[in-house]
C-alpha cells in the first residue's frame, strides 16, 4: 500500500465529534439499530394506523447514509461527480459476541460503544470521497505519525478523535452543568443559612442544584446543537439525518419506498439518537437526586461513574419506545422528539435517494410490506 496521507480538516473532524456525540447513535437492539431511528407520527399517516416496527436503523454520515440490518450495513454516499456509492459490509456487536453483554442495564453501554465504532468506519468511508488538497505536500505531523503508525495511522488518528470527543462530552455535558449548579448552591447554602429564604429551606438546595444541573445540561446540550448547525456541512448532515428518519418511517407505516413517500413521512423517530441523549439528562435528574454527596470531588466522580448505569436506563426506555405506540410512551418520547427539531432538516430528493439506496442494500422492504401491511400497493 502507498504512504497515508493525513488530511486533519476542520469539517471532517467537526463532523466526527458531532457523530461522536451521538446525535443519532448506532449500535445493537435485538439484531438491529441502537438509537438510528424510531417512531414518529408522519404527516400523512391515517390515525387507525400503527407502526410496525422492521429492525433497520440508520445514521448519517457526510454526504450520505448508513442503513443497518441484523449484522449487515450498508453506507451509501453521494460522491462529487453526483453518483451515489454504495458499501456493502457486516458488523457483529459485541451483545453478540459475549452473552452478559446482551443483559437488560448492560446491554446499553456495549450497544454505545458498537455505534461509536460502527460510526467512524461509516463516517471514514464518506470522508473519503472529499479529500482535498491532493497534491500538497505532507506537513511534519502527517510525516512523524506516518513514522511511528505506519499503516495504521488513520486508525490511530480516529481513535484518538473517538476518545478524545467522549472525554469532552463527559466534560461538557457532565461536569460543567454540576460546577456551574454547585456554585448557586454555595450562593443558596448561604441565603438559607442567613434565614432569607425559608421556602428553600423547607425544599432543600440540593433538590434545587441537582434540578438546575439538569436544566443547564439541557441548555448546554442545546446551544453546542445550534452552534454547530451554523456549520454547513453539519446542516446538511442535519438534513441527511432528516431523510435516514424519513425512509425509515415511511416503511414502518405501510408504504412503498418511492421518493414521493418518503417525502411525505415524518422526520421524527422515537428511537433517535437526540432522544437518548435527553431520556439520559431526563434520568440523570432522578439519579443524583436520590444519590447525593456533599464532597465537590465525590460529586465528580459519581457523574462520571453513573453515565454507564444511566446509558443503560435510558437504552431500555428507548427500546421500549421504538416498540411501543402506548399513549404513555409517546406521552413520555415528546421531550426527544422536540429535541429532533433542531437536529433533523427537511432533505432534498437526492438525498432521499441517498437513504434509498442504502435500504435496499441491506433490507428486501417489498418482502416485508407483502408481510406486515398486505393491504399496501406493491410497486
Amino acid at each position: 500500500m502507498g504512504k497515508i496521507r493525513l488530511r486533519l480538516k476542520w469539517r471532517h473532524f467537526g463532523s466526527t465529534f458531532f457523530r461522536i456525540m451521538p446525535l443519532d447513535a448506532g449500535g445493537q437492539a435485538e439484531g438491529g439499530c441502537f438509537a438510528y431511528a424510531g417512531l414518529g407520527r408522519g404527516h400523512i399517516y391515517r390515525m387507525e394506523e400503527k407502526m410496525k416496527y422492521s429492525g433497520i436503523g440508520g445514521q448519517a454520515v457526510i454526504e450520505g447514509i448508513m442503513m443497518k440490518n441484523k449484522d449487515v450495513y450498508a453506507t451509501a454516499v453521494r460522491k462529487p461527480n453526483g453518483e451515489i456509492e454504495v458499501q456493502k459490509d457486516s458488523y457483529i456487536s459485541m451483545s453478540e459476541k459475549v452473552k452478559l453483554f446482551s443483559l437488560p442495564l448492560i446491554r446499553g453501554v456495549f450497544s454505545f460503544a458498537d455505534s461509536m465504532i460502527l460510526g467512524m468506519r461509516t463516517l471514514s468511508f464518506s470522508a473519503s470521497f472529499f479529500e482535498d488538497d491532493e497534491g500538497s505536500e505532507p506537513g511534519k505531523l502527517e510525516l512523524w505519525l506516518n513514522r511511528v503508525f505506519g499503516e495504521k495511522m488513520e486508525k490511530a488518528l480516529m481513535g484518538f478523535v473517538m476518545v478524545f470527543s467522549v472525554i469532552m462530552a463527559i466534560a461538557i455535558f457532565m461536569l460543567l452543568p454540576m460546577l456551574l449548579a454547585n456554585g448557586v448552591r454555595h450562593f443558596m447554602d448561604a441565603r438559607v443559612a442567613l434565614g432569607a429564604d425559608s421556602l428553600l429551606g423547607r425544599i432543600g438546595t440540593e433538590r434545587v442544584a441537582v434540578v438546575l444541573e439538569g436544566v443547564i445540561r439541557i441548555g448546554v446540550f442545546v446551544a453546542y446543537i445550534l452552534l454547530i448547525s451554523r456549520m454547513e456541512d453539519i446542516r446538511r448532515t442535519f438534513m441527511y439525518h432528516g431523510a435516514e428518519h424519513k425512509c425509515i418511517n415511511c416503511l414502518e407505516h405501510g408504504m412503498t419506498l418511492t421518493v414521493d413517500h418518503v417525502r411525505q413521512s415524518s422526520k421524527q423517530h422515537k428511537r433517535c439518537g437526540t432522544s437518548f441523549l435527553i431520556i439520559v439528562m431526563i434520568i440523570s435528574i432522578l439519579f443524583f437526586m436520590v444519590i447525593r454527596v456533599d464532597n465537590v470531588w465525590l460529586r465528580m466522580a459519581s457523574r462520571v461513574v453513573l453515565v454507564p448505569v444511566i446509558a443503560g436506563v435510558s437504552y431500555e426506555f428507548l427500546r421500549l419506545a421504538g416498540r411501543s405506540d402506548s399513549p404513555l410512551v409517546n406521552f413520555l418520547s415528546k421531550p426527544g422528539l422536540w429535541m429532533q427539531n433542531l437536529t433533523t432538516k427537511e432533505p432534498d430528493d437526492s438525498m432521499i435517494e441517498v437513504a434509498i439506496a442504502a435500504v435496499e442494500a441491506v433490507f428486501d422492504w417489498k418482502g416485508y410490506l407483502q408481510e406486515n401491511f398486505p393491504e399496501a400497493v406493491n410497486p
